[in-house]
């Protein structure tokens, strides 16, 4: 079999390529992360040499050229390079430092977490659309999340009891020994203490992980005067922590749909009403909508169109200042559709009674500009 195709990387790969993929298969196939798979333990010392044999520029330039040594080694044809010898101590040469420092990373993901390294739960981030009169009053919903949670199996811990059998991770030595340069360090197993033999193996139902997926409805409450785009933090409700790690927190990002009629800006409301010409120069008393209700809005004689009245307190609740916003009611002025010819005849009365120019400001204005 070829080296390159074993490895999973074309002939002309350079040697950071090459240290990705035996990260990748490492990790999939070290006997730690599958206990008791014979398989999985062969493939590992496989790619483990390959490896060793492609980091190597020498020997890498001396396979190039002429193959392995002997051919195919004993047992390639069931697994290959199965009659292949590796352990970490085996590294040497060039890439001695780099394959040390490689089968370390290994080693600290597999066995540093049968070791019970803590690791914090990560947080999760979700979304709600609410309307405007619900981020004005707040409201009380439930959001539906797919979270991890401890193992039901294992309580997560990761592991439960067994029959007491030697462990895979120093294969009954109780040290682990790994290459650095030219030396050799060794420290005490941390999956069986040093004891060489263990009596837990990873717990089935979460693969030792000791987190298993969940869904749940989270309570979220979003505040009076909650605004579009607001984050709220729901604390502990995020993903679990594994052996022990803290439990990471939900953020739920608050989205306010458009209102039909309000507009808000800041803690104020803002409403634009229209009006009749008579109401506008005879002044009127009318109810206009507000998210409380309807209130009676009394109008001056003579308003303009595009004038604002503001109704105390009608707006959002502050936040910040314990108080509400304003309703800003902005007047604007409608002309009937229809004419009839009493309605033109008392018009041009009512202009010849009031004949003032109503365009004589805008004519100074421009003049002394």
């Amino acid at each position: 079999m070829d080296l390159y195709e074993l490895i999973g990387v074309p002939r002309d790969a350079g040697v950071e390529e090459i240290k990705r993929a035996y990260r990748r298969l490492a990790r999939r196939y070290h006997p730690d992360v599958n206990p008791g798979d014979r398989a999985a333990a062969v493939r590992f010392k496989v790619v483990a040499e390959a490896f060793e044999i492609l980091a190597d520029p020498e020997r890498r330039r001396q396979y190039d050229e002429r193959g392995l040594p002997g051919g195919a080694p004993e047992g390639a044809s069931t697994f290959g390079f199965e009659g292949f010898d590796f352990s970490v101590q085996s590294a040497s040469g060039a890439s001695a430092s780099t394959f040390g420092d490689l089968f370390a990373d290994v080693i600290h993901d597999t066995v540093g977490r049968a070791a019970g390294e803590s690791v914090d739960g990560a947080d999760l981030h979700a979304s709600i659309r609410i309307s405007l009169a619900d981020a004005v009053r707040g409201i009380d919903l439930e959001l539906g999340v797919v979270r991890r949670v401890p193992c039901g199996g294992c309580g997560g811990a990761g592991s439960v009891p067994v029959a007491e059998f030697t462990c895979s991770a120093c294969r009954g030595d109780g040290t682990i020994r790994s290459v650095r340069g030219h030396m050799v360090f060794a420290k005490t197993c941390g999956h069986c203490g040093g004891a060489g033999r263990a009596r837990r193996a990873a717990c089935p139902a979460c693969a030792g992980s000791g987190v298993e997926a969940r869904a749940e409805a989270v309570p979220v409450h979003a505040p009076a005067g909650v605004a579009d785009g607001e984050r709220l933090r729901i604390a502990g409700r995020g993903h679990a922590g594994i052996r022990g790690g803290a439990t990471g927190d939900l953020y739920v990002t608050v989205h306010v749909e458009p209102h039909a009629v309000f507009r808000r800006e800041g803690d104020d409301l803002h409403l634009t009403v229209p009006i009749a010409v008579h109401e506008a120069a005879l002044g009127a008393r009318f109810h206009i909508p507000t998210l409380d209700g309807p209130v009676r809005l009394r109008v001056p004689p003579g308003v303009q169109t595009g004038q604002r009245l503001r109704l105390r307190e009608r707006g959002v609740p502050s936040r910040r200042e314990g108080r509400r916003g304003d309703l800003v009611v902005e007047l604007r002025t409608v002309l009937p559709e229809v004419l009839d010819d009493r309605s033109r005849d008392l018009l041009r009365a009512f202009g010849e009674i009031n004949s003032d120019d109503v365009r004589a400001g805008l004519w100074r204005e421009a003049a002394r500009s």
